[in-house]
């Protein structure tokens, strides 16, 4: 079953799914929110809802796919084909969505309005990182700097955002950029929590009386590899074999069963991963 899912999970339909729904969900934190507030947003879809405020004749969903044409370009030319053409669906969907949305959510305190759209926002972008590609946008700019001159891409999406947020001081006031600059700030923090909403894994260290049938059972009913790491105790000096495995969060109650149903005087180390790469768990993600 784990692998059915790992495998639908890298095709094009569920790719599609996962833009699809951040489209959405941006396209309703912009329109439904941030425009009625004078709120603005980082990257391009920041800078779209900027000239909106100085030109409202102009709609945001025109702004935003005119200003990722030439971004488009550049794409075409220095990131992966596959990496291209998911986000193209991406920036395409999500601009129709700008042109098709017309939505008021009723919020007239701005700071809840500022929660309430970096939280949908977050949402969106967190979803759309877990795709395959991206909703166009700064993020493809910081993508070629960081396959051409190894910039990080999170740094990079910083320094625009805050060009793009200087620019906006001419245009709307303080007040209004700090609330923008608080929405961010949630929206980074909900897009992580969704980034590991379908990737969260456990790295778990087990020191333990009989590791080879611990090991064996790890095999056997949770179907996952392990590797040995060899150690010494610093109290008696004696030869350690230890092992490491990395579990889903629903397998890791049964894991601790296994292991202490061997040795109820096992010790064992938890942590949370960022990610896992390889057979079985994710695969790198090609720009």
């Amino acid at each position: 079953m784990n692998k059915r899912v790992s495998s639908f999970t890298y095709t094009v339909w569920w790719n599609l799914i996962l833009l699809t729904i951040s489209a959405l969900l941006i396209a309703i934190s912009v329109k439904g929110i941030a425009i009625h507030h004078h709120l603005i947003s980082g990257g391009v879809s920041g800078l779209a809802l900027i000239l909106h405020y100085l030109y409202p004749q102009l709609k945001v969903s025109y702004i935003f796919f005119t200003l990722n044409i030439p971004i488009f370009i550049l794409g075409y030319i220095y990131v992966s084909r596959r990496f291209f053409l998911y986000s193209l669906y991406g920036m395409v969907i999500t601009s129709a969505f700008l042109y098709l949305i017309n939505l008021n959510i009723v919020i007239k305190d701005v700071f809840l309005a500022t929660i309430a759209f970096g939280c949908l926002l977050g949402a969106g972008l967190g979803l759309s990182y877990r795709s395959l590609g991206s909703i166009g946008g700064t993020d493809i700019i910081a993508i070629i700097l960081y396959n051409k001159f190894n910039l990080r891409i999170g740094q990079t999406n910083f320094f625009l955002t805050l060009v793009i947020f200087c620019f906006g001081l001419k245009i709307i006031s303080l007040d209004l950029i700090l609330y923008s600059l608080m929405a961010i700030g949630i929206a980074s923090f909900v897009g992580e929590y969704f980034l590991g909403l379908f990737s969260q894994r456990k790295m778990v260290i087990i020191i333990a009386n009989n590791p080879e049938r611990i090991v064996q059972e790890i095999s056997d009913r949770l179907h996952r590899g392990a590797t040995y790491l060899y150690g010494q105790g610093a109290f008696r000096h004696e030869d350690k074999k230890l092992i490491l495995t990395v579990v889903d969060s629903i397998q890791l109650k049964r894991l601790e069963e296994i292991i202490f149903s061997q040795d109820p005087q096992a010790f064992v180390i938890e942590g949370n991963t960022l990610n896992v790469l390889g057979k079985g768990f994710s695969k790198r993600k090609l720009y």
